[in-house]
């Protein structure tokens, strides 16, 4: 296992089963990308910098596009989520759309290989 599969394995099941719809989705449209750490949490890296990190805090979950840009591209489609310069905030009962979670991945692979 990996960073991020650890990071899962240790974690609640509504909150791992959550966050892992959100890995399984980034590695199906990278599967290039490889497990490790990246500002001391468990992320995705691509071609050796980070694709996508999650983290479960005590009060929500987070997907770390470790971009503001990406963030604010998706952010018409994120109203009512809690958003901040690089951090998409939710909850298992108020997960992140998965075609959302797409375009991030998609948008920072894009900036990643320019």
């Amino acid at each position: 296992m990996g960073a991020v599969d650890d990071s899962l394995a240790a974690m609640s099941g509504t909150d791992r089963a959550c966050l892992q719809r959100v890995v399984e989705l980034a590695r199906s449209l990278a599967p290039d990308a490889v497990e490790g750490m990246s500002y001391g949490m468990p992320a995705l890296k691509l071609d050796g910098k980070p694709l996508i990190g999650v983290v479960a805090a005590a009060k929500h979950l987070s997907i770390f596009p470790f971009s503001p840009a990406v963030v604010d591209a998706v952010a018409p489609s994120l109203e009512g989520y809690s958003l901040s310069k690089g951090t998409v905030r939710f909850t298992p009962d108020h997960p992140v759309p998965d075609d959302v979670v797409a375009e991030m991945v998609r948008l920072r692979m894009a900036e990643i290989r320019k």
